[in-house]
């Protein structure tokens, strides 16, 4: 081979190897191209199912924070509802915890705010009846009856309905729960229509006895008039005046029988009842001893009544306590001290003398019950057959100033329009 065809065959020979190095070259970098293509793909996909993660996680978060928002609020709308509820609610679990008691429960049973979580039976442990219930129905799971209970509370006895039945979930019995209903207002609707219906009976009754008693008396009497003391020995002069005298006396006996069975006509008026207690307490004052601190004091307020048997109540109470401090042989101290209420007007008339006995309190309003040997037992009947004319109540009590306290409640002005006698 010449020198030209050596040369020829070596140029063909280079450019053979440039060629396959360039194909080497161009493979390669199509085979970077494609790898970073493929790495590109991936990492999106990655972002991709990364982005979705975060926005299901994000939403879920936002539905969990909405579930508890209406959770939340559901807790406290329940709360709300419990604690609004004028019906007491009480729930005792199984283990006999309290678990639940609203408001409502706490003042109609006299409890203090720490009840939640104590034992029911050391709770309720002055209200016999009631834990009776609730442990029948956590013994026995069985749904009792409504029952109509009492309650002694600071301000008085109150009388509550009470339904107690079993907590239950999925046919499991999880404890019990007690409603309470106040029932004390008609519970005295009840006794005030009783006690006028006896009241009118025993004022029938008294009407025709007194009448009786009225005619043969004013002959006595008329006859006793008919003597002249002056015309008789002066050995049966006092004789003639003791008649006179008890004819008199008796006469006014039957006038208060008569008061109580008929009383006057009531009018009604808007009454300022402080101005009535302290026009029967002037108009009272010279047939007292001059030894009787009498006052009328505290907060009144109007009332729809008659004023003139408004007076004689308060006659007939001052009287009776001055005369009760005189068995006791103490200078009588007498209170008229009124409270006045959203409704109602509180007046107790209060003295210091002995007292009535704690077994003759449910008696004293009784017609013809008296504890003084001259006393006809007319005085507080008459009192309660007013009160209860004008749809009020009469109570008794111990005073502060150590003897007996006659406490009224009447209605304030507005709160009643229909009034009848009985």
């Amino acid at each position: 081979m010449n020198a030209q065809g050596l040369h020829l065959f070596f140029v063909m020979f280079l450019a053979g190897l440039i060629g396959v190095a360039l194909f080497a070259v161009l493979r390669f970098f199509a085979a970077t191209r494609a790898a970073r293509d493929r790495m590109h793909a991936a990492g999106s996909e990655s972002a991709f199912l990364s982005s979705a993660l975060q926005d299901a996680v994000q939403k879920l978060k936002t539905q969990e924070r909405e579930m508890r928002s209406r959770a939340h609020a559901s807790e406290a709308l329940n709360e709300h509802i419990v604690d609004s509820l004028a019906a007491g609610l009480l729930v005792v679990d199984l283990s006999g915890a309290v678990r639940t008691i609203n408001p409502a429960g706490h003042r109609l049973l006299g409890l203090d705010d720490a009840a939640v979580d104590r034992d029911y039976q050391v709770l309720l442990s002055g209200h016999r009846e009631l834990t009776g219930l609730v442990r029948a129905c956590l013994t026995d799971g069985t749904t009792a009856p409504v029952h109509d209970i009492s309650v002694n509370r600071v301000d008085g006895t109150v009388y509550l309905s009470v339904s107690v039945s079993p907590l239950t979930t999925n046919a499991l019995q999880m404890g019990a729960v007690c409603l309470l209903t106040d029932v004390t207002p008609m519970r005295e609707l009840e006794e005030q229509l009783r006690l006028k219906e006896a009241l009118a009976r025993v004022g029938e009754l008294t009407a025709g006895i007194a009448h009786e008693f009225r005619n043969g008396l004013a002959t006595i009497h008329g006859y006793s008039r008919l003597l002249k003391p002056e015309a008789l020995p002066a050995a049966y002069r006092p004789y003639v005046e003791g008649l006179r005298d008890e004819a008199e006396s008796l006469g006014q006996v039957v006038t208060r029988f008569l008061r109580f069975a008929r009383p006057e006509q009531v009018t009604l008026t808007r009454v300022d009842l402080r101005g009535v207690a302290r026009k029967a307490a002037d108009d009272l004052a010279p047939d007292l001893p001059p030894n009787v601190d009498l006052a009328v004091e505290g907060q009144f307020d109007s009332v729809e009544g008659d004023e003139v048997l408004l007076r004689q109540v308060f006659d007939n109470l001052i009287r009776n306590a001055v005369e009760a401090c005189g068995t006791k042989g103490v200078a009588p101290v007498v209170r008229i001290r009124g409270v006045v209420d959203e409704r109602i007007c509180r007046v107790s008339v209060e003295d210091n003398g002995p007292g009535i006995p704690d077994d003759s309190r449910h008696r004293v309003f009784e017609p013809f019950f008296t504890t003084r040997s001259r006393g006809t037992g007319l005085g507080l009947a008459i009192v309660q057959k007013v009160v209860v004319i004008l749809n009020g109540r009469v109570s008794v009590g111990r005073s502060e100033l150590g003897g007996a306290a006659i406490q009224l409640t009447l209605p304030r002005a507005g709160q009643h329009r229909e009034i009848s006698a009985a």
